[in-house]
């Protein structure tokens, strides 16, 4: 997910893609835990994609 793709989102769009990615967080880390997770790296990216729209929804509050 790239910041460009973000800024064109709607403030409710921003919301619950942030609430999937972070249930997406959760399940993955569930899975690394268990053992079953082949690709350790997708946590990385999908805390990184937290950040990103957590930094989009805090410029467009900061507006």
């Amino acid at each position: 997910m790239k910041g460009n793709e973000l800024k064109g989102l709607t403030q409710v769009e921003l919301e619950k893609k942030l609430q999937d990615l972070k249930s997406e967080l959760f399940n993955l880390r569930f899975r690394h835990a268990s053992g079953q997770l082949e690709n350790p790296v997708s946590i990385r990216t999908c805390k990184r994609d937290i950040a990103r729209v957590n930094t989009e929804l805090r410029a467009r509050k900061a507006k």
